[in-house]
């Protein structure tokens, strides 16, 4: 994958290294506003057969909208999602690379617009969509856990 690999946590569903249950997906910034992933995801995933669950599709393109706001190493921009809307163009397939893309489509300052796709690396298709509002993660809550040993924000590198 082209691109500067972004940090990752110890415990989120989506880029968490140490998530006995997660996606484990590491992002690239490929440029300001662009991040990309490559993933395939296994059979325990899986809705109907064959087909990656609708709910974990919903969580890829969650995480991956927001990370196109710059979640760096040095100044991380931790956000939640305000507003998620999902396209299912086609089933997103067990077992098959797939691309992933986030956007950065607008900064309002406290909050932001973004938006991600998941293709078919074989294809190109557009497989799903999705369009979220982000906002910011309050400044109390950030003193929570601005401890990064909290959180384990870093680039973990390659196993």
């Amino acid at each position: 994958m082209n691109g500067k690999l972004l940090p990752s946590s110890r415990n989120c569903f989506v880029c968490g290294v140490e998530n006995p249950v997660g996606l484990k997906l590491k992002f690239f910034l490929v440029e300001a506003g662009l991040v990309e992933a490559a993933y395939e995801a296994p059979a325990r995933f899986e809705g109907y057969p064959g087909v990656l669950h609708g709910g974990i599709v919903a969580s890829i393109l969650d995480e991956t909208s927001g990370r196109a706001f710059g979640l760096s190493e040095e100044q991380p921009r931790f956000m939640f999602t305000a507003k998620l809307e999902v396209i299912y163009r086609k089933n997103v397939p067990i077992g098959k690379p797939l691309r992933i893309v986030g956007k950065a489509i607008k900064d309002r300052g406290c909050s932001a617009e973004g938006w991600a796709g998941i293709y078919d690396s074989d294809t190109g298709d557009l497989l799903a969509e999705g369009k979220t509002i982000l906002a910011n993660v309050p400044q109390e809550k950030l003193k929570e856990i601005s401890e990064e040993e909290k959180i384990g924000w870093q680039v973990y590198p390659d196993d």
